[in-house]
């Protein structure tokens, strides 16, 4: 098998872009490939203003509501758009995570084939997998060494989609264990900051010092983790989230609003690098005014259909003309749709607004907004 040699992981914002289906499920390609383009914002000079990582497959990509057929043209879409032009900078990782073993195993083999820059995997979200670690140990290994080629693989752990009846997050000494093989390269997390840290701390134990990365992927966490502290109770946070991660920082961060605001979430984490206070303030304010733009009561009880949500953003934005969500995937009603296109544009104008000139998101196709579940 083949070493990743001096291999380092890209460091930066990780989108995990949702997959465009018409209302009986089937991929629209044209679109699909307008949502990458939207993700990186590439301005003339070939620069991308938004992703450095587009993530194909992943959880907003409606992975476990889709067959594997579409998983793969998925993302055999999103690395033929990161290849076109002169974007050398942007990296495309495959979701291959798929409910049975062998399927996820079929769609390794399709990200070696088609030359992904990685492959990320939920091993507690495989229902036929029952120990994560001798799944990727020997699963996983064996490919590599049946093709004499190696990608680097990133774990996913997220409680919000393990199958049923497995933990909702991975052992800390398994990923340990996992970390000593050349090709795993680090995991994207979506926990509290507790959690977290768990991760954060024991990172150093893996690997040397930057060969194991971690991504956020509960991506608001940058403004509480990168925070400047102010008085008493500033300092006293800071010194929690010190001791919470051992003062260890993420590689990046992999954020699903960035769908709909990709420059925005860009600008945020590079923002949050520095601790410009200020400047963190402006940006949570319009990104946390999406998330709260995405809640909605039904029965007495929060409701928040994301994936639709930030579908319909898209389509405010005129960069996809079909917002329908896979039969399965939380939907917008008709009066919740059109409570959202109000509020989702009082966030654009909000961003226009408060945010800094070359830092908002642009639509490089020149279609109209639509209001697509309404219009059909």
């Amino acid at each position: 098998m083949e070493s990743l040699g001096n291999y380092q992981p890209r460091r930066g914002l990780s989108v995990p872009i949702v997959t465009v289906l018409d209302r009986d499920g089937n991929l629209i390609e044209d679109e699909q490939r307008a949502v990458v383009r939207y993700a990186l914002q590439e301005r003339p000079d070939g620069r991308t203003l938004g992703a450095d990582i587009v993530f194909a497959a992943g959880t907003n990509g409606e992975w476990n509501r889709i067959n594997n057929q579409r998983r793969q043209q998925v993302c055999q879409i999103a690395l033929e758009e990161c290849r076109a032009g002169i974007r050398p900078q942007v990296q495309m990782w495959a979701g291959i995570t798929a409910p049975t073993r062998a399927e996820t195993i079929n769609n390794l083999h399709h990200s070696i084939e088609i030359g992904a820059d990685a492959a990320v995997v939920a091993p507690l979200s495989i229902e036929d997998v029952e120990d994560p670690v001798d799944f990727v140990i020997r699963d996983v290994g064996e490919v590599f060494n049946r093709r004499a080629r190696v990608i680097p693989i990133f774990l996913y752990d997220n409680a919000d989609i393990a199958a049923p009846g497995k933990p909702p997050h991975l052992r800390t000494r398994d990923v340990k264990r996992m970390a000593e093989l050349d090709y795993l390269r680090g995991i994207k997390v979506t926990a509290t900051k507790s959690v977290l840290g768990n991760y954060t701390r024991a990172a150093s134990h893996f690997k040397a010092q930057g060969e194991f990365t971690i991504y956020f992927g509960n991506a608001y966490l940058i403004f509480d983790l990168f925070a400047s502290p102010e008085g008493v109770a500033g300092w006293a946070a800071k010194a929690w989230n010190r001791y919470v991660t051992r003062n260890s920082k993420p590689a990046g961060v992999v954020a699903g609003p960035a769908n709909a605001l990709p420059r925005e979430w860009r600008r945020a984490w590079e923002v949050a690098q520095d601790s410009n206070s200020s400047l963190m303030a402006r940006y949570a304010r319009v990104l946390y005014a999406l998330r709260d733009a995405c809640e909605f009561q039904r029965n007495g009880k929060p409701y928040r259909p994301t994936v639709a949500c930030l579908k319909a953003a898209l389509a405010e934005r005129g960069v996809i003309g079909c917002d329908a969500v896979a039969r399965g995937t939380p939907a917008l009603d008709a009066e919740e749709r059109a409570e959202f296109a109000r509020r989702v544009q009082r966030v654009f104008n909000l961003a226009s607004e408060s945010l800094e000139a070359g830092c908002l998101s642009e639509n490089p196709s020149s279609s109209p907004p639509l209001m697509a579940s309404l219009n059909g």
